[in-house]
């Protein structure tokens, strides 16, 4: 037994030389820098951030060097790291309204004060190979600048709410759970769904929400407003006795505007879905936009029609990529004594059914005799 610890030992470590020396690539190719990752690949670092539940562009693009642009090992990674940093206090709230918008659209309102912002967008692209970016040549030209807009940026759905035509959530000083401290139990109220949902596979909410799109649970919605940039965090800081600045940093917001006919208890008006995710990440905040409202039919009084969007035991738990990943790829270690265990099992069935098939062909030989 000990021959094969040693032996599997020095596998491993061949393994973990060989998989830096792949990592490496072709030695004579210059290598990637971690602020070329971070500069050039910031969607795959948001997301990594993201799903990781840190917000580190550094440590995210690092991450992402390690695992070779395998992004769920990244998240995977950053979630252990994140496991060992303690925690200093809570933020307050930030306020999207004061968001410095680098991007801000709407599907529902085509005039909006301070107008629509289209800012770095693959929407207006066209899906062609620039085969210039393979000359690495010449920088891009720059783009054309105008001066900040002054003052907040309020939501769509204030125009809306000015009269009552959309829910307006009361307001709950309550503290919400944290995910990242205490295991999800169900029932869940929407402050953890949210949490479960922003750092949750963005494949496979994505899927999710595409699903409400189609039928599986009547989600009609339009984007009330899709707004991207940066905020600043604020904590309070006892010892002073007010908050201070402590950085910025850059999220999309998307809030939906969803049909609702109303029931017993609710007027016929228009309902939300909310998406909050850190950095540019637009189609998750969308799909976490429109998972969040298809989960909230029981609140609002609306049928469940069996779709796996409104199952929130189903989204919740299939959600987290790095569990998934896990229980999937836990199958390809060892299981030796399990499949021996059944491949004596089959064997001995095999023997039965021949034995029972040899005893009835003795059986129609006496009778034919």
């Amino acid at each position: 037994m000990y021959v094969a610890v040693k032996g599997g030992e020095r596998a491993i470590d061949n393994a973990h030389a060989w998989l830096a020396e792949e990592r490496r690539g072709d030695p004579s190719v210059p290598e990637l820098s971690i602020a070329q990752i971070r500069e050039q690949m910031a969607l795959a670092v948001n997301r990594v951030m993201a799903e990781g539940s840190l917000y580190d562009p550094d440590l995210a693009a690092l991450a992402i060097k390690q695992a070779r642009g395998d992004l769920i090992e990244a998240i995977f990674l950053i979630r252990a790291y994140r496991t060992t940093l303690p925690r200093l206090g809570n933020s307050r709230p930030v306020e999207t309204a004061a968001m410095a918008c680098d991007r801000r659209i709407s599907a529902t309102f085509k005039d909006l004060p301070g107008g629509q912002i289209l800012g770095p967008t693959f929407d207006y692209t066209h899906r062609l190979l620039d085969f210039k970016l393979a000359a690495e040549g010449a920088p891009p030209q720059d783009a054309p600048q105008r001066p900040p807009e002054a003052g907040d940026v309020p939501h769509v759905t204030g125009f809306l709410n000015r009269e009552g035509l959309i829910e307006e959530a009361p307001a709950d000083d309550t503290p919400p759970p944290d995910l990242t401290r205490q295991p999800l139990e169900l029932p869940a109220e929407r402050a953890l769904r949210l949490q479960a949902l922003a750092r949750g596979d963005e494949g496979f909410v994505l899927s999710m929400a595409y699903s409400t799109q189609r039928g599986y649970g009547r989600n009609h919605a339009f984007v009330g407003e899709l707004r991207i940039g940066a905020v600043s965090v604020e904590m309070d800081i006892p010892e002073l006795g007010f908050a201070i600045e402590i950085g910025d940093i850059t999220l999309t917001e998307c809030e939906t505007v969803n049909q609702f006919t109303g029931s017993k208890t609710e007027p016929p008006q228009f309902t939300r879905g909310y998406g909050l995710v850190f950095g540019q990440t637009e189609r998750k905040a969308i799909s976490m936009a429109l998972v969040d409202r298809a989960l909230r039919w029981q609140e609002l009084g609306e049928d469940f029609t069996g779709a796996p969007s409104q199952d929130a035991e189903f989204v919740l738990s299939h959600a987290d990529n790095i569990q998934a990943t896990g229980f999937l790829e836990h199958i390809k270690l060892p299981h030796y004594v399990d499949f021996q265990s059944e491949l004596e099992l089959v064997r001995k069935l095999r023997r039965e059914v021949a034995e029972r098939a040899e005893a009835a062909n003795t059986s129609r030989q006496e009778a034919a005799e």
